[in-house]
């Protein structure tokens, strides 16, 4: 935010300049709040100021930015103690690492899915079938069984088969 454009108009119709005052309650409030905090906090005193509809004048802006500010400060304390914010946990980058898309990583999915696709071509007729309705198809093994004429515990069989004989070519 630029503080040197905040401004509050008065009843008057004159302005109060809240730049000349917004330092010294930014230093208020890096007293009371963790320092990455303060610009949000300095930030919702001035709005608060721009956005106020009191119908009387301000006699000592100062006095009410401080007062304005001690508000924002309870109110966040209240948030936080609702939303239980001291359990909370910050996510950094190490939590969520991303992996590299190397070409060498590229290639070697390339190959894992080829081996996969040969290996399901090496794969029994029905025992694919069964197979490529379940995974891909999404069917059940009820609608498998209908669907080849066979038991589901023959569906069984072949699905267990099938990933049995794919994690076995993919080592």
């Amino acid at each position: 935010m630029q503080t040197s454009h905040a401004r509050l108009a008065a009843d008057d119709g004159n302005s109060v300049d809240l730049s000349r005052h917004l330092g010294a309650v930014r230093r208020f409030l890096m007293k009371r709040a963790p320092i990455g905090e303060v610009d949000d906090l300095v930030q919702e005193v001035a709005l608060r100021m721009q956005t106020r509809r009191a119908t009387d004048a301000i006699d000592n802006v100062e006095g009410y930015l401080f007062q304005v500010a001690q508000s924002v400060l309870a109110d966040r304390g209240r948030r936080d103690t609702v939303r239980h914010r001291s359990a909370h946990d910050s996510l950094e980058e190490f939590h969520h690492p991303v992996e590299d898309r190397s070409p060498e990583r590229v290639l070697q999915g390339k190959e894992h899915l080829a081996q996969l696709i040969a290996a399901m071509n090496d794969l029994p007729e029905r025992t694919r079938q069964a197979f490529v309705l379940h995974r891909f198809e999404e069917m059940s093994y009820a609608a498998i069984a209908r669907h080849l004429g066979i038991s589901v515990s023959a569906v069984e069989k072949h699905i267990m088969k099938a990933i049995k004989l794919l994690a076995g070519s993919l080592r």
